[in-house]
């Protein structure tokens, strides 16, 4: 039977988010893929430009920051409605030793973050060649 990775939300009331600025903050929705070598994270992250997110892996925890701009001029836009809101994306996961820290790689696109989370050497499936004896 294979050894499933292990990857844990963090409990909310345990890891408190510093925020640098005033306005909302959102937590964005995640899926979770596992592959036979590694797991790919998407968490949604729209408004989100590369230059403006952070992802930080340190002591087993794997923090996804994204800074989010408003997109009028606050100060001066009147609304009719305004039902859209804007703010940051913070999200903290707990990551077990099955995760190769070193080789995780992010990208984003049309507001979509993609992380590869590689799976350490030990938890990968291999195959066992069969000799005649």
């Amino acid at each position: 039977m294979a050894e499933q990775t292990s990857l844990e939300k963090k409990d909310s009331s345990v890891t408190q988010v510093e925020r640098a600025r005033s306005g909302r903050a959102f937590v964005p929705s995640v899926d979770i893929i596992e592959k036979s070598d590694e797991l790919i994270m998407f968490a949604d992250v729209p408004g989100a430009v590369a230059q403006d997110i952070d992802v930080n892996f340190e002591k087993g925890q794997l923090t996804i920051h994204a800074k989010v701009d408003p997109r009028q001029d606050e100060e001066n836009t009147q609304y009719l409605l305004q039902e859209f809101g804007v703010g940051d994306f913070c999200r903290t996961f707990q990551i077990g030793d099955g995760v190769n820290p070193e080789r995780i790689k992010a990208e984003v696109r049309d507001g979509v973050l993609k992380l590869h989370l590689p799976k350490s050497e030990a938890l990968k499936p291999r195959k066992i060649a069969v000799r005649t004896a």
